[in-house]
């Protein structure tokens, strides 16, 4: 069994290829997908060469954490059925390609527990799945009276935060993405004179921001770390001391993440609804790329592979 899948050979060179596929075991399954998402944070620097150390790293690879499918096969020991709507958080079914996260491709084979169910008619949005469980496990600590960066991850964030009853305050300096706002005010940093903010959530991924951040908590505040940080992260002792400030790193979701994003997307209590914006068919890699990296525009592409070989 093979599948057509997205193939970074080296930094900048991207295409589809046809890759070998590993065998499916009595508890796997084997996943058309329909959709997959391009993460402008791990998959750029994946792309431009700028990951960090990081486990798996290594060329050739196939990216991608955020693809929706369908079930076309299940092993007895799977736990999933034949027909069922999931969503897939990456795969390692490629023999010596790297997978880094290994979901964007055509056809995927993985463990059943690791395919998760998502409600039917969820479509295109499902890939959201992955940020919006992001965004569920940064909160763990408290939520935010500021949110750093209105992408797709600061919005699902700022939307999260609304509906546990805050009014978060979220930074945005590219105009281009302040608006689209629902319960909660968007504005440049230069814009806002507060300096004490309890605790501020920054998803922005600028390592170079942490001085700045600090200078707007109130004592004993918090900075808590959500996006991916490709530089050293470093900061002014003495400005923090004063504030005995906090500083917490947010790791990756955990599958209970996951699963209450899920919930909360199924009840309709979250929406995903304006966070795609951009569309390819997955013969149109290497466009697609280059604008989800270019275009300010662009919140979140999405590569359709319903027409894929």
């Amino acid at each position: 069994m093979d599948t057509v899948a997205v193939l970074l050979s080296s930094p900048e060179r991207i295409a589809l290829h046809r890759l070998d596929l590993s065998p499916a075991g009595e508890a796997d399954v084997v996943v058309d997908v329909d959709f997959s998402g391009i993460s402008t944070g791990t998959e750029r620097l994946l792309w431009s060469g700028a990951m960090p150390a990081f486990p798996g790293m290594g060329y050739p690879l196939v990216p991608g954490y955020e693809s929706v499918g369908r079930v076309v096969e299940a092993g007895p020991l799977s736990g999933r059925r034949v027909g069922e709507s999931v969503f897939v958080g990456g795969a390692r079914c490629f023999g010596p390609v790297r997978s880094l996260f290994g979901g964007s491709a055509a056809r995927l084979v993985l463990p059943g527990e690791r395919a998760v169910p998502v409600p039917e008619g969820l479509g295109e949005k499902g890939v959201l799945l992955a940020l919006a469980a992001t965004a569920q496990h940064a909160l763990a600590g408290g939520l935010p009276d500021l949110i750093v960066g209105h992408g797709v991850l600061g919005r699902l964030l700022a939307r999260l935060v609304v509906l546990a009853g805050g009014s978060p305050t979220v930074w945005e300096r590219d105009a281009a993405r302040q608006a689209g706002a629902a319960g909660y005010a968007v504005m440049h940093p230069d814009e806002d004179p507060r300096r004490d903010y309890a605790r501020i959530h920054d998803v922005s991924g600028d390592a170079a921001a942490l001085d700045g951040l600090i200078a707007r908590l109130r004592p004993e505040g918090e900075v808590v770390l959500a996006g991916f940080y490709a530089k050293p992260l470093q900061f002014s002792f003495a400005p923090a001391f004063m504030r005995e400030a906090r500083l917490r790193v947010a790791a990756e979701w955990k599958p209970a993440d996951l699963a209450s994003a899920t919930a909360l997307v199924a009840s309709g209590r979250l929406s995903l609804e304006g966070l795609v914006t951009h569309r390819r068919a997955a013969a149109d890699t290497g466009d697609a790329y280059r604008t989800a990296f270019g275009d300010a525009a662009c919140l979140k592409m999405v590569l359709d592979w319903r027409d894929a070989a």
